[in-house]
């Protein structure tokens, strides 16, 4: 089912971040937002997500089971690699699996240091393994690529690609070379005129 917003609208205050929003997000594809700075992007995610409620409008088709990638990676920061994805997995998974996704993209060598002892880029890579492995049905990605040189960028979003399984993907970026890399629909959001 496709993700269907209608006239979404949310202020902070006096902030009027979006007004009357509509899109839609097509089921197994994926969508980028792009849009200058304070334009809502972020905002639309968190609402997507279900961390913060519209001021109005409406939402369907929004899965129930969600993974993400923060602007910040949310990594617990004295664990290592493996230990930070298999937190979100059953208590049951193969470790074996999650260092297999974790060498595809660059990080043998680095599994038993803690997250807090890796490179930002590296940092970046064990937060999108953990959302790919991580049980769900859409994928939200809040600027993924960010900090990583353009080889890695490039091996991780052909790591992305090969392990979406058919889920739906909304994406937050600044980089139209992303959004072709990606075969992904474009939604372009507006600034506030001043």
């Amino acid at each position: 089912m496709d993700i269907v917003v209608s006239g979404l609208s949310k202020s902070f205050g006096t902030n009027l971040v979006l007004d009357g929003f509509n899109a839609v997000f097509p089921e197994r594809e994926i969508t980028c937002l792009m849009g200058p700075s304070g334009c809502g992007k972020t905002t639309l995610l968190n609402i997507l997500m279900g961390f913060i409620k519209p001021d109005s409008g409406s939402i369907q088709g929004v899965p129930a089971l969600k993974s993400a990638v923060f602007q910040e990676d949310r990594l617990c920061e004295t664990f290592n690699a493996v230990s930070n994805v298999k937190l979100v997995l059953n208590s049951k998974s193969d470790s074996g699996i999650i260092v297999e996704h974790l060498n595809q993209i660059g990080l043998k060598g680095s599994l038993d240091k803690p997250v807090n002892e890796l490179s930002g880029g590296m940092r970046r890579r064990v937060a999108i393994v953990r959302a790919i492995l991580a049980k769900s049905d859409i994928l939200f990605l809040d600027e993924p690529f960010k900090g990583l040189d353009d080889d890695t960028k490039k091996d991780v979003m052909n790591y992305l690609l090969d392990n979406l399984k058919g889920r739906t993907v909304v994406m937050v970026t600044h980089n139209m070379d992303e959004v072709k890399s990606l075969n992904a629909g474009l939604i372009q959001m507006e600034g506030k005129s001043k």
